[in-house]
């Protein structure tokens, strides 16, 4: 029986990488990528220097200011993020068809079939990413997609230096329960701060109490999820990868420094939103049944209006009319809004099914095509529809 090779690939700080290749002199220094200064946006990602004071992502960042004083902040330039990500997903492809994108900067991929080792398959694909986008990478290797994920955690977390971990860490077959055994609860993917406060709270404090308990002990404690804590503490994990773990949404949100009530700002923010969904679903070949709205209020009161397409899509224009109408149903006219979003849902592989007669969703198809292949080789800038030129300029 051949052993499964899994790695697991996160791009190192990414957003803050990225800034860093447009702005080398940010090298070393404590910024994080987020709101600006007297906004009540939260930071996206930190520097490794910044977090040496205890800054990270999702923290606000009037608090990231209040830990480390100097820090700089830096707008989101997400189309450059995006590019970015292009690039290291399609190095990954370059080594197995069988990947499985979580995020902009996170993949999984099954290398079963390549005759070297875990470590120097790692080695030859962080390289290549180092060499060929400038960006630092980490890489955890398992038989499974569980033990690589924490494995690459461990890797990363372990890294004490002010600078991207770029850390390789291979757990070897046979191994995985010994590797998780000492780490603790909150280590294992898919236990959060409440079922860890359980955890802990009836004695289990490492991953190998639990592996040490029976599968009635821990069903009486947390029900049917118990077997799989059971399964998760062994490391055992037979998922394949790309196959039936498939992204469940793609979205794209923003909250907005002051609150707007200008109908026209949140039509073309909302437009602009619903564009990166379209883009990043036709980059990932999906297409989308459902457009989800999501709006919040002045007062942090938050409400979801999705709607169902005849047709699954990933033509921007129809995700910005969906987007724009869901909007229009819910606003009442002159409302702040401190957040608003634009998802997808109901997501399957394959390109849009069109009628031959339907020749305006053809020509879109075509068009859409052509715009990515142009941004994917000289950057999102080469082209971009009429209601961004305030966005480029």
């Amino acid at each position: 029986m051949n052993v499964r090779k899994i790695l697991h690939m996160d791009l190192d700080a990414f957003f803050c990488s990225v800034e860093e290749l447009q702005d080398p002199s940010l090298k070393g220094k404590a910024f994080a990528v987020g709101g600006q200064p007297g906004s009540r946006g939260v930071i996206s990602t930190a520097s490794y220097a910044a977090r040496k004071f205890g800054v990270h992502s999702a923290m606000p960042s009037a608090r990231a200011l209040r830990l480390c004083p100097h820090l700089l902040l830096i707008s989101s330039r997400h189309s450059n993020y995006e590019e970015m990500s292009r690039k290291v997903m399609g190095i990954i492809g370059d080594f197995s068809p069988l990947v499985e994108i979580l995020s902009i900067d996170e993949a999984f991929m099954d290398v079963s079939d390549l005759p070297q080792t875990p470590l120097q398959i790692a080695r030859k694909l962080q390289s290549r990413i180092n060499t060929e986008t400038n960006l630092p990478c980490s890489i955890g290797a398992a038989t499974n997609m569980l033990v690589a994920k924490i494995a690459n955690d461990f890797g990363k977390h372990n890294h004490q230096d002010p600078t991207p971990p770029n850390a390789i860490t291979v757990v070897e077959p046979g191994e995985e329960a010994v590797f998780l055994a000492p780490l603790p609860v909150e280590a294992l993917w898919g236990v959060g701060p409440k079922t860890a406060e359980r955890l802990v709270a009836i004695g289990l404090h490492k991953i190998g109490d639990i592996a040490q308990c029976t599968p009635d002990e821990l069903r009486r404690h947390f029900g049917q999820s118990g077997l799989e804590l059971y399964q998760r503490a062994r490391g055992i994990d037979n998922r394949p990868v790309g196959v039936d773990h498939e992204a469940k949404s793609i979205s794209q949100e923003i909250t907005f420094a002051k609150d707007i009530n200008d109908g026209q700002m949140l039509i073309q923010t909302i437009r602009r939103l619903a564009c990166q969904v379209g883009s990043q679903l036709r980059q990932q070949g999906f297409t989308a049944k459902t457009i989800r709205l999501k709006i919040r209020w002045q007062n942090f009161e938050t409400h979801t209006r999705q709607v169902s397409l005849a047709v699954p899509t990933n033509h921007d224009s129809v995700i910005i009319q969906t987007a724009i109408d869901l909007f229009k149903g819910i606003w009442p006219e002159g409302e702040k809004v401190r957040l608003i979003g634009v998802g997808s849902t109901q997501l399957a592989r394959g390109p849009v099914q069109m009628n031959l007669l339907d020749t305006d969703r053809n020509r879109e198809d075509r068009l859409l095509r052509s715009v990515d292949q142009l941004r994917q080789r000289f950057g999102e800038k080469i082209v971009y529809r009429g209601f961004e030129i305030e966005d480029y300029e």
